[in-house]
């Protein structure tokens, strides 16, 4: 676990002082802990006092002009047209003047990325050894968790972060920060600060990633699981929560769902393309919307009493999602063992929403996935594929002894590919089914 730093002179967020409502990312989740770290002291430390709170208060950037140019082709984008320039003004020499990017630089899972930063400083007579940078996360608006920090020639990244993160080091004043093998938990603002022995200065980068957003709830039902239990949900899904921004733009491509989860800063919402009166009522409005739709917010929420669904966001696979038919369904046992013996194992639900979105997989046949549900996914849509929209077509959580369908399997990358298309799988020995054994694990490709 990487260790926060409190911010002093923040405000706090909304119903922040509300016992056990949900606070935003980092207050209502367990990862986060505020306590001292030794890594995070001295000359590559995070710059504490001994409580683990950083000293001074919040800084007013106000923008300057000039541009900064691109970063390092082919490592991400950023969106915007022009750069943003944040700073303190300061007039006496060796002051220090922090310019980042406006809007957003883009990744994906696993791709990697430049967090754009750069810094001018009168180094004249002081010289850049003497400048500390600092890459920190914000967890919450009240706490940033130590991501790099580099002063001349020693550099140290922290927790997560150790072996993915180093600076860009294209020449003088640049403090921009290369993070590699992004993750689904990278997902946010990071904050670069750049210090010499009188001043400081900062700037904010937000980071986010390609992917996409799908509601869930286990199989007890919808309305079941506090802010934690969503949380280890999505987890168990190959997700994480989805942020109120993700959601909402997840409503801008036609996301429709009329049952309320929780979101990563602890608030509950909910997007309804089409009002309608169980979704709100059709005269209703929600954030972004007319009367025709819109995103619902409940607002912050107990975290640990009020029970809903969850809304996860899911990013790009490593790996690949396939449609395992063998030649008479099974049950979910046999599905495993199907997946299995093909070096693979059964798709979870985050899994097939990405391979259905991000790799365009379209199958109009249910199988089974990890958590029990049966479901399939239409790029094209048509009428016996379950309707004129695109998307993730769920069964719900069928009898898992009794049922039987076939198998979306995940294949790790590496592993060998499936037979090609066309081929299915059955016993081919023994008898057949009638007379020979029934383990999935046994199958060898057939043409069907």
């Amino acid at each position: 676990m990487f260790p926060t730093q409190q911010r002093p002179g923040c405000p706090a967020p909304p119903h922040a002082a509300d016992a056990g409502i949900a606070r935003p990312l980092g207050l209502a989740s367990q990862n986060v802990v505020r306590v001292r770290s030794r890594e995070a002291h001295g000359p590559l430390g995070g710059g504490r006092d001994q409580d683990g709170v950083r000293s001074g208060g919040p800084r007013s950037p106000r923008a300057l002009g000039g541009s900064l140019g691109t970063p390092a082709a082919g490592l991400g984008a950023c969106r915007g047209a022009a750069w943003q320039e944040e700073s303190r003004a300061q007039g006496e020499s060796g002051s220090v003047v922090v310019q980042t990017a406006p809007g957003q630089v883009v990744s994906h899972r696993g791709g990697t990325i430049v967090l754009p930063c750069r810094y001018h400083y009168e180094a004249s007579s002081h010289g850049h050894d003497g400048v500390r940078l600092k890459w920190t996360k914000v967890v919450d608006p009240l706490a940033f968790a130590d991501v790099f920090v580099a002063l001349g020639p020693q550099h140290r990244a922290f927790g997560p972060y150790r072996g993915r993160a180093e600076l860009q080091n294209d020449g003088p004043g640049d403090a921009s920060l290369v993070l590699r093998n992004v993750t689904l938990q990278d997902y946010g603002r990071y904050e670069c600060e750049v210090t010499n022995e009188l001043e400081d200065d900062a700037g904010m980068v937000k980071l986010d990633l390609e992917g996409v957003v799908f509601p869930y709830h286990p199989r007890g039902g919808r309305y079941k699981m506090t802010f934690v239990e969503a949380q280890r949900a999505c987890a168990e899904q190959d997700g994480i929560l989805a942020s109120a921004e993700q959601l909402h733009e997840a409503w801008r491509d036609g996301l429709d769902w009329c049952n309320a989860g929780w979101l990563r800063d602890g608030s509950v919402q909910y997007p309804v393309s089409q009002a309608r009166e169980p979704c709100g009522g059709a005269g209703s409005t929600g954030a972004g919307g007319g009367s025709n739709g819109g995103v619902r917010n409940y607002g912050y929420r107990h975290n640990a009493e009020e029970r809903y669904d969850a809304f996860c966001f899911t990013s790009n696979l490593p790996g690949r999602v396939f449609f395992l038919k063998p030649l008479r369904p099974v049950a979910l046992a046999g599905a495993a063992r199907a997946c299995a013996a093909r070096g693979a194992t059964v798709a979870k639900v985050g899994q097939l929403f990405a391979a259905w979105k991000l790799q365009l997989l379209d199958r109009c046949t249910a199988g089974w996935l990890a958590d029990g549900s049966a479901r399939y996914p239409i790029v094209n849509p048509r009428i016996r594929c379950g309707g004129p929209r695109p998307g993730v077509r769920s069964l719900g959580f069928p009898d898992a002894s009794r049922r039987l369908f076939g198998v979306y399997c995940y294949r790790a990358p590496g592993a060998p590919d499936p037979a090609p298309g066309g081929w299915g799988w059955g016993w081919a020995g023994g008898g057949g089914w009638a007379g020979g054994s029934r383990d999935p694990a046994a199958w060898t490709p057939l043409r069907v």
